[in-house]
């Protein structure tokens, strides 16, 4: 028992100082966009705003979702890092249960297990309000969060009116940060890599 103490708080400690947002308890569970289309959902869509994540060190941040084959959408993740590389991962994501189409399961790698990826709330064509939860060791979960735009601003008004989508469903988004977007820095990122 004492060793399961010691790796937790390991863990717990290995998070932290990587920027996880760890919270006590289980994993929310809030409610996901009602009749989820992924075939609207396709395209590019800019990150705006993060809970701050260990594998999201960037700025300049995009997803792109492609249709990859039926009940399953291709995913390319891209980000600016602070060495002017861009780092780039693919993956791919299909729902868990066809009766729940915004609860989806995101793979990147072949040997790990998938992560959640629920869409909570979008109007396809302006914003989504992405969230993830992990448990950890049943005392802890870890949070990601996402609000993410098809353009690479949201106004001030539309980003208070998603954080509600959040808050309303007892998810703490206090740790967001602004993903830099700027034409100035974005604009020599290469299309290609």
């Amino acid at each position: 028992m004492q060793a399961l103490h010691v790796l937790s708080l390991t863990l717990l400690s290995i998070l932290t100082a990587n920027a996880q947002t760890l919270r006590p308890g289980k994993c929310p569970q809030p409610p996901v966009q009602a009749n989820f289309d992924a075939a609207r959902y396709l395209g590019k869509w800019y990150e705006i705003k993060k809970l701050p994540a260990v594998f999201q060190k960037g700025e300049c941040t995009t997803a792109t979702y492609s249709l990859e084959s039926p009940g399953v959408v291709g995913v390319l993740n891209r980000e600016l890092l602070a060495d002017n590389t861009v780092s780039v991962i693919t993956g791919y994501a299909k729902a868990k249960d066809p009766s729940e189409p915004a609860k989806l399961e995101v793979t990147f790698f072949e040997d790990s297990p998938p992560g959640n990826y629920w869409v909570l709330s979008t109007d396809y064509e302006g914003h989504s309000v992405v969230y993830s939860c992990t448990d950890i060791l049943g005392t802890f979960h870890a949070d990601f969060a996402w609000i993410l735009s098809r353009e690479s601003t949201l106004s001030e008004e539309k980003l208070e009116e998603l954080y509600n989508v959040f808050t309303s469903n007892g998810i703490d988004i206090d740790g967001m940060t602004v993903t830099n977007q700027s034409q100035e820095l974005c604009a020599d990122m290469p299309l290609w890599a």
